[in-house]
């Protein structure tokens, strides 16, 4: 079976022809091009995992032909487009050459004549990094399949429990109220368990309670008659007439006036009510969700909020957990939100810079998924490169300081070491769903741990580097 496909490029038909031999002789599917023009063509039909390209070469030299290849990788962003690995071979003493290729996207050097152990080991190292990113991609792609529920992503266990609460919520037509702070996602949620509901037929009406007027809110609500007061010309449905056989919404309950919170309890304890202005009960089947940031039991001590009204509707209570709790969605929700952004904008976007990720997940997004949402969609519009850097976030998203923690300001070490304990933290200690987290093999997390645990009391261990090229264990 081939170790996997490497394309050769070099107009030196002899030193082209040896390489072939001694490549496929190690197992390796082999084509080859004696200049970058016949490489291009190649491309397409050979589908090369590696490119092994000279650099002078006449026509087309290694750096145009590398400059080609990443465009072309840009244009199938869409498609089902192939990793590619591109390592540059070099004269013995061109190493400024050497630094421009990797600069402009190669993932290597060797200098000629090729030393064959170390060609070796550098196709090894290489192969192993394509699979892992190849892993990574289709572990991410999984996830997001996972998780996604409706538009809401998460894997985290708290996220979970909310999937399971809606799940088995949905069927009822008892009152629900969700609560958390602003931009967790209360009305996703909200709509959520109305299309897993028997009135998912029906209408889903919402109203934000905070951005009316009491005696707005009251009309709104309810409806009212005409001449009922000033600019009153006819009769108006209220919104709970428009709700019924659905679902309506309540958001900011907590901002509700004492007057109108009478008329709500009212509706939840008899299903009826008056419009404004009015003497006709009105009778209508509305399920009620209500949702708020504020701490409603506080509320009710100041004299705020009724307390028969908030048992009434606490039937069910759904908390929304704040982004910075379940950590681990972050790179789930950001490529969503970069998926989005990237087609609406027409932009062809690979993902994001390793940088642009730990600023990201470093961040505490006091805001949660609406500000997280707002930054990717920004940069989106900001992007120029085939990938989103920090230079492209806002400015302000400075990672919070945990235990120690800053970025920038840690080490590697320190930053992986925080992300291992804080996803094993997330999942009750699970490794093996941290390590499907995080993208990497239960073996290593093990590894790690006892690497953390053998750690002198304040530091960190000092572990040998692992031989392997690069492997991780």
């Amino acid at each position: 079976m081939s170790k996997g496909r490497v394309l050769i490029v070099d107009d030196e038909a002899n030193a082209r022809t040896a390489l072939a031999e001694l490549l496929r002789a190690e197992d390796y599917a082999v084509e080859t091009a004696g200049d970058g023009f016949k490489a291009l063509g190649k491309v397409a039909d050979f589908e090369p995992d590696v490119v092994l390209t000279d650099l002078k070469m006449p026509g087309m030299n290694g750096l145009d032909l590398l400059a080609k290849l990443r465009e072309l990788a840009r244009q199938d962003a869409h498609g089902q487009e192939r990793e590619m690995c591109i390592i540059v071979m070099t004269a013995f003493g061109a190493i400024e050459s050497a630094v421009t290729a990797m600069k402009a996207g190669a993932a290597d050097y060797l200098s000629k004549p090729l030393n064959l152990t170390e060609l070796t080991l550098v196709l090894q190292r290489e192969f192993e990094r394509l699979r892992l990113r190849r892993e990574t991609g289709n572990l991410r792609a999984r996830l997001a399949e996972r998780y996604s529920f409706e538009n809401i992503i998460g894997s985290a266990p708290a996220m979970q429990e909310v999937f399971k609460t809606v799940a088995q919520v949905a069927a009822s037509r008892a009152s629900v109220l969700i609560t958390g702070e602003s931009g967790t996602g209360k009305e996703l949620i909200a709509a959520a368990i109305h299309q897993r509901s028997p009135r998912s037929k029906g209408p889903f009406v919402k109203l934000h309670c905070a951005a009316l007027a009491e005696t707005l809110l009251e009309s709104e609500l309810f409806g009212h008659e005409r001449g009922s007061f000033t600019g009153a010309a006819g009769r108006r449905e209220g919104r709970f007439a428009q709700a019924n056989g659905g679902t309506l919404f309540l958001d900011e309950i907590g901002e509700v006036s004492l007057a109108v919170q009478v008329k709500l309890l009212r509706f939840l304890q008899e299903h009826e009510f008056e419009r404004v202005g009015g003497n006709e009960t009105v009778r209508v089947d509305v399920r009620v969700i209500a949702a708020t940031n504020r701490d409603l039991k506080a509320a009710i001590g100041e004299g705020r909020f009724r307390e028969d009204l908030y048992y009434r509707l606490n039937v069910i209570t759904l908390p929304m957990p704040p982004l910075r709790e379940r950590p681990s969605d972050v790179p789930l929700l950001a490529t969503h939100f970069l998926k989005k952004y990237a087609a609406e904008n027409g932009k062809t976007l690979e993902g994001f810079s390793e940088d642009a990720l730990l600023r990201l997940c470093g961040y505490g997004w006091p805001g949660n998924v609406r500000e997280l949402e707002n930054a990717v969609e920004r940069a989106v519009v900001l992007a120029t490169g085939p990938r989103i850097t920090a230079a492209e976030l806002p400015v302000h998203l400075v990672p919070k300081r945990e235990g120690g923690l800053a970025i920038p300001g840690s080490t590697l070490d320190e930053i992986e070491r925080y992300a291992i304990l804080k996803t094993l933290e997330s999942t009750g200690g699970s490794t093996s769903r941290a390590a499907e987290i995080l993208g990497t093999s239960v073996r290593k997390i093990q590894y790690k741990l006892h690497e953390y645990q053998s750690a002198p009391k304040g530091g960190t261990p000092v572990v040998a580097p692992d031989s392997d090229s690069g492997r991780h264990p």
